[in-house]
């Protein structure tokens, strides 16, 4: 009896976990398929590079002085433009969608659908948080060199976002792996000097006593 209920059991948790997979391998295809759709609908009619409208200038690149020296002879690119008016909405979308595949671990694809989206809406309200995510995206994909230029420009890019303190511990952390350790402890440095009470000032507080 006991051995005739452990094995319906059993069978029962096979089919549970056949079943979460089948969910797991259909989310993806949706995801990838919602995001090609999206690509093709809005991803033409780019124009040319234009300079976001918050970018930041006199006082307020300061807080990028770090990170700009990370971000090499690329920093200075600026994403190109969209011709067509805001659409919160359809950025939203379009935003979903590219973080959708992160959910699913399709990191390459998730790497192409941000740097999309920063090419067609570089002034959204999520576009701070798509270069973000774009930074960790190519961290998980192994890239050091681009998560540390996606990271660097979040601070330089949307200077007043809340996801640059964490974006330049992020950072710091990146120019660690790199070797880079005479740029790590400024870095730490600027985000509790610029952002305390925040986690990654805590979290750069802790690793400056390690150094």
């Amino acid at each position: 009896m006991q051995l005739q209920q452990m094995q319906e059991q059993i069978a029962r948790q096979q089919g549970i976990i056949e079943e979460l997979q089948n969910d797991v391998s259909r989310m993806k295809q949706e995801s990838l398929e919602r995001y090609q759709d999206l690509d093709r609908r809005i991803g033409s009619g780019v124009a040319p590079a234009a300079t976001p409208t918050n970018s930041p200038t006199g006082g307020e690149a300061a807080a990028g002085a770090a990170a700009g020296a990370a971000a090499g002879a690329t920093a200075g690119q600026q994403p190109a433009a969209s011709s067509e008016p805001g659409d919160p909405a359809k950025e939203k979308l379009y935003y979903d969608a590219a973080f959708d595949l992160i959910k699913a671990k399709d990191f390459d694809k998730a790497s192409q659908a941000f740097n999309a989206f920063l090419r067609k809406y570089p002034n959204s309200q999520y576009a701070g948080n798509a270069q973000y995510w774009l930074g960790e995206v190519n961290l998980a994909k192994g890239d050091l060199q681009a998560a540390g230029q996606a990271f660097a420009k979040v601070s330089q890019l949307y200077p007043k976002h809340n996801k640059v303190p964490d974006s330049l511990y992020k950072l710091a952390d990146v120019e660690r792996r790199l070797g880079h350790t005479d740029r790590v402890k400024g870095i730490l440095q600027q985000v509790v000097t610029q952002y305390p009470g925040t986690s990654a000032a805590q979290l750069a507080q802790r690793d400056l006593q390690k150094l």
